[in-house]
């Protein structure tokens, strides 16, 4: 599986796009706001560039997509008018994500994303420069000291590619309970090399100065599991016991997803040696990316909140599925997996852990 080709979210505007199933990302994004936002904040107030170059990597395609440049914008503006700065800065905006992703999308929604902006924000404001940028953050983007500010959420669980070595992980799709050693080993060392790259590749664009939040979706402790995922092997298990899957075909698929603990992360900053690590915070949100009640509950919770998981997974991994297994079983596959996620969460406390990172470059 090349993932640079399959690795994308459900495109357009239909009942199982990313655009339309993205409400979990969106509250991430939401939750690492005050952490963002003083980043640039502080920022602005200590290089005070004319123009501010912002990227925005792994952007897919959707509402997110212009929620988070947009909150750092009003946060820069804000900031401009706190210290009386008469002129606003120029924004240039960089929206990465690999060449699969849907950008068309992006870009037709981009007159109507400007006109709402404008008007929010006065007409004495020129609206953001946007670009396009397609390619793999595990690699060079952009020039050497071109970016002022870089933005990435929810994103860095992605590897640059399955990890070589996986045979011994049969009827598994991912690093699991069940996985042996040497499996664990190749998806850590995997995830080793390519946070390696990218904090290597970020210090040569950021200028000096300049800051990067980083929201990554990680784990508690040491544990492997990412629940999720090894329920959605389940699911494809049946289908094997079943004869509707070839169980070589299934024993052959592994998906590049790798959920870091937090001391790797900051282990990783920390020997790579290039940011100075300015805040740290872990949060937990509901797979339905709905908020708790301070009884533990979640607001809103209906019979629905499984098929809100289950279709936000489809739209995120249905794209690597069809590569692998075709597109016949994509329906049952997640009609079952709906099932087993309802059955989980009236079992279990179903949640997320993430990471917010903010560095600064020395």
């Amino acid at each position: 599986m090349e993932v640079v080709e399959v690795l994308h979210m459900n495109g357009g505007i239909g009942h199982t796009s990313y655009a339309n199933n993205s409400l979990l990302q969106q509250n991430v994004i939401l939750r690492a706001k005050p952490i963002t936002d003083e980043a640039i904040r502080s920022l602005y107030a200590n290089l005070n560039p004319k123009n501010i170059c912002i990227a925005d990597l792994g952007c897919s395609s959707g509402p997110n997509t212009f929620l988070a440049v947009s909150n750092l914008v009003k946060a820069v503006e804000n900031q401009r008018k706190k210290l009386g700065r008469r002129q606003s800065p120029e924004f240039q905006i960089y929206l990465n994500d690999l060449p699969s992703n849907d950008f068309n999308t992006i870009f037709r929604s981009l007159p109507k994303h400007q006109e709402d902006f404008r008007r929010e924000m006065g007409d004495g404001f020129g609206v953001p420069f946007f670009n396009a940028v397609a390619g793999s953050f595990y690699g060079r983007l952009f020039p050497t000291d071109s970016l002022h500010f870089v933005h990435s959420s929810f994103t860095l669980h992605w590897l640059s590619q399955v990890p070589q070595g996986l045979e011994g992980n049969k009827g598994n799709i991912c690093m699991a309970t069940t996985s042996p050693l040497n499996v664990i080993k190749a998806y850590y060392n995997q995830f080793n090399n390519d946070f390696s790259i990218f904090l290597k590749c970020r210090s040569k664009e950021l200028v000096k100065g300049g800051k990067m939040v980083l929201t990554i979706m990680g784990r508690k402790n040491d544990n492997p599991t990412f629940h999720l995922m090894e329920l959605l092997a389940r699911a494809l298990n049946d289908l094997v016991a079943e004869g509707f899957v070839e169980e070589e075909k299934l024993n052959s698929f592994n998906t590049p997803v790798y959920t870091p603990s937090l001391a790797e992360v900051k282990s990783l900053v920390e020997n790579d040696g290039s940011f100075t690590i300015e805040c740290l915070e872990t949060f937990q949100i509901h797979w339905t990316g709905d908020e708790y009640d301070n009884d533990d509950n979640i607001i809103g919770n209906n019979n629905n909140a499984a098929y809100k998981v289950a279709r936000g997974l489809r739209a995120v991994i249905e794209p690597v599925l069809v590569s692998h297994f075709g597109e016949g079983i994509i329906e049952e596959v997640f009609q079952r997996y709906r099932k087993m996620i309802a059955d989980s969460m009236s079992r279990e406390k179903t949640e997320y852990t993430n990471f917010v990172i903010s560095l600064i470059k020395k």
